[in-house]
């Protein structure tokens, strides 16, 4: 048994850079406009990573989850068109070191067709879930995708298939992901449903983890925001049809 509540978006690939905490925020964030006002939207994990400096923590060498959220209510976040992730070579996960440096803040579109203010959108909160399987998964069925921090374990690099829970290794940093779902598998064992940023050849695209237990801390680093109506239609396409280290 397997429950999405709302399809999940492609995978991507962090590349050479701990941006995890702004590709979990960013991406569970234009799921989040998706799913309100019903629009194809991607947002950019580019002008987040690069422009939220300090407040969200050391860029490509870690970030504050929670911080991102805020950084969305404050001061918005453009489009993936208007400020393209920076890194698009890709690498093996994990461990993509060294990271290459944080991208500098540009605050303009790289089209000369768009306007950054313009192309801004917003959150108009930004929250802890409670650690309680049940309100994550009430938060996820309500509003969509949440952004998890965990324990990244060396058993976890070489996740294939199933239901993850560390076994052996040691602790290697911390790592950031999207929750798309929940679920129970063929054996009775109760799980998440993540998409990771390692790009398709680690497990897929995704994984799931052992659900209700807070396996490696997975239950106690639940963030999110709201989306804000604020520029939502500026020509945007409507469809009807913690630091947290370098992984």
């Amino acid at each position: 048994m397997l429950s999405i509540k709302f399809p999940p978006s492609s995978v991507i690939d962090q590349g050479h850079c701990g941006s995890c905490w702004a590709f979990g925020a960013v991406e569970s964030l234009s799921d989040r406009f998706c799913i309100k006002y019903n629009m194809n939207i991607s947002l950019s994990v580019n002008d987040l990573l690069a422009c939220c400096g300090f407040l969200c923590g050391q860029g490509c060498n870690g970030g504050h989850p929670i911080s991102a959220w805020r950084y969305f209510k404050h001061h918005g976040v453009v489009t993936e068109e208007c400020d393209p992730y920076f890194d698009n070579t890709g690498c093996s996960h994990p461990g993509c070191e060294p990271a290459y440096p944080t991208p500098k803040c540009v605050r303009k579109c790289v089209s000369g067709n768009q306007l950054w203010r313009e192309s801004k959108h917003y959150g108009v909160r930004a929250y802890k879930v409670r650690h309680d399987p049940q309100d994550i998964m009430a938060e996820v069925y309500k509003n969509g995708p949440v952004e998890v921090a965990f324990t990244v374990y060396e058993d976890f690099a070489h996740y294939k298939s199933g239901v993850y829970k560390h076994i052996t290794g040691s602790n290697i940093g911390g790592h950031v992901v999207k929750l798309i779902g929940w679920g129970t598998s063929d054996d009775g064992e109760d799980y998440w449903l993540l998409a990771n940023q390692w790009n398709r050849s680690w497990g897929d695209g995704y994984f799931k983890i052992k659900r209700g237990t807070n396996e490696c801390g997975i239950e106690h680093g639940v963030v999110a925001g709201l989306p804000s109506d604020r520029n939502v239609f500026n020509g945007i396409n409507t469809s009807n049809d913690v630091l947290v280290s370098s992984f």
